[in-house]
Parts: structure tokens; sequence; C-alpha cells
């Protein structure tokens, strides 16, 4: 028996839409998952809506269950969390997520699927892919006890690598943000706030999450002697001015780049993709996280959602998006 389903497809750059399509049977190692959420990963997925994304990356930044090609058409995303309604016994009706595009509906590989913990909620697991982000940078990061740490943007990326750095016992997180009313989302995560003027200097670790030049430049002014910059930003195709005159030579500071493409290397012997995220998914326990959580969406909305961030109409975190069952 065929089922239909409904999906959201990037037409054109700046030109999404909702196409419908037939899903086929699970065969005996794959699983069939009614959508329950998705959440926009706002800072790649609007690069991606824009026609953002240079041309020699799109091979490194096609999503696992990408159908197309970009710019488009293309069928994008990686945030989602659903119900198995077909599949083996042991997932049959259990609460999964998985890195899938916005899809009413989809069938995939039961090793592709992570269940979500009893005590996390659907909607909240929807953050389980930024999380791991955060969790792969810490990796690469590497703080020690009592470390001085900034997250400098305060976006979905910025706000999970502050919540889950601030449980290393005896560190001082301060997140930065030009946003004043980000201050308010820093006291859920139970983070210090600081706009980019106010904040603490001598740092022995800087976590940069803005997409901007300014934010760089800044957190390389933030650091301790030999301290380090870890740059999870993910610019597309535009130009970043950087001054690496003043004490950046005679300090010698670092710059690193962190990606969730790969395990970090300081992991990578040891855990798996899939390790990785179900220790996103058990971090996600933490009620604060529903701070991130700030607009939710019907999924018939995409189009025109995805079109106002992309404008820079739309303001907040993580927009949940919202689905029926067919």
């Amino acid at each position: 028996m065929t089922r239909k389903i409904h999906a959201f497809w990037l037409r054109a750059p700046c030109a999404g839409e909702i196409r419908s399509a037939t899903l086929p049977d699970p065969g005996p190692d794959e699983v069939l998952v009614r959508t329950l959420y998705s959440g926009i990963s706002r800072g790649t997925e609007t690069l991606v809506f824009s026609g953002g994304v240079p041309a020699s990356q799109y091979a490194a930044m096609r999503a696992p269950f990408q159908e197309g090609d970009l710019p488009g058409p293309v069928k994008y995303g990686y945030l989602n969390v659903g119900v198995v309604e077909e599949g083996p016994s042991g997932l049959l009706g259990r609460r999964v997520f998985c890195l899938y595009p916005h899809q009413t509906a989809y069938v995939a590989p039961a090793s592709a699927v992570i269940p979500v913990p009893d005590g996390v909620p659907s909607a909240r697991a929807v953050l389980a892919g930024t999380v791991e982000t955060a969790v792969n940078a810490l990796w690469d990061a590497a703080p020690l006890v009592g470390d001085r740490i900034t997250v400098v943007g305060a976006g979905m990326v910025g706000c999970c690598v502050a919540a889950v750095a601030a449980r290393f016992p005896g560190v001082r997180v301060q997140l930065v943000d030009a946003d004043p009313a980000r201050a308010a989302v820093a006291g859920a995560l139970g983070v210090e706030f600081a706009l980019p003027a106010d904040a603490d200097a001598g740092r022995d670790l800087v976590v940069h999450a803005s997409a901007t030049s300014a934010g760089l430049q800044r957190s390389l002014e933030l650091l301790a002697p030999e301290g380090t910059v870890i740059e999870l930003s993910w610019y597309g195709d535009r130009d970043v001015s950087l001054s690496l005159g003043g004490s950046f030579h005679s300090g010698r500071l670092t710059i690193r780049s962190s990606q969730v493409g790969t395990v970090s290397p300081a992991r990578r012997a040891s855990r798996t993709f899939a390790d990785r995220l179900a220790l996103a998914l058990d971090l996600l326990r933490d009620p604060a996280f529903d701070a991130l959580i700030t607009d939710e969406f019907r999924f018939e909305q995409l189009p025109d959602v995805l079109a106002r961030l992309a404008a820079g109409e739309l303001p907040g975190l993580c927009h949940l998006i919202t689905y029926d069952g067919d």
C-alpha cells in the first residue's frame, strides 16, 4: 500500500513550495515515520533558501536525506521528530529523531533514527541536531575545569553551546550578543549575558557563532594570551574581514574551525554519529532548552516562514513546525 505525503521543496532560490508524493512500503530494515514536529535550522536553512551556498560547497553541505541538488530544486532540512508507524518491533510506536527534511511522513533505514528518551518532549527533541553541533564543538574545544568561556552569538547554536558548557564544573560562561533581548534566553539557560562592548576579556576559550566579521573580531579581542577561538559560523558566500594586528601574534592566539559533518578527532576513535546524537537527545532532558523554541508554525506555512526568515522579518531562535497526521 502506498501513502500520500507532502514535503517542502525549494524550487529555486527564494521560492519554496509544498509538493505531494507517495511513499513505498518500508523494507525489512526500514521504518515508516509520521512526523510530529520539525525545526528550522535558521542559519543554514536561510542560506540554502536564499541561494547563499557557494557552488564549491554543494557536496559538503548535502543533508543526509536531501533530494535534488543545490541551489534547487532541492528538499533540504535535518531536524525531524516523529513516531514509528511501521518497522521493527523494537521501534514500533516509538518517538524518534531523524536528520530528515520537512515532510509529513517518510521511510528511512531503521539505523538512521534515534529513539527520543521518555523524559524529552517531542517539541524539544527537534533541537537534537543543534545540541549535537554543540557537543562536537566542545569535543573540539576540550574545555578544562574552571575555564572562563565566552560564546559570541546567541542564536540556536550559540545558545546550545552555552547551555552545555555551563555544565562543566567551575566553568563560568558568558553569552554575548548584540541583541539585548537575548539576555532573557541567557537567564533561562543559567549563564551570564553581555553586549559586545561590555563582554569580559581574558577568556580561556571563546566559541564564535554569530556569523559576522564583527563577532569574530570581538571573539579574538576577548581572549587571554594563548587562548583559542572555536569558529562555528557558516558564512556561505559572504566574505569575512578580520584584523590580525594587535595581540594576535604576541598573544599566540588560535582560531580553529569546528564542523558537525565529521565527529571531532578527539572522539572519532570511540564515538559514532549515532552515539553523538544519542548524547544530544539525553542532554535535552533539561527543560532549560525550551527557551530556544520561540515560535510555532503550521507545516503549510513553511514557504512563507522561510521567505520571511531569509528577509530578516522574523526574530526568534528555533522556529517549530507542527504537523497533522495524514
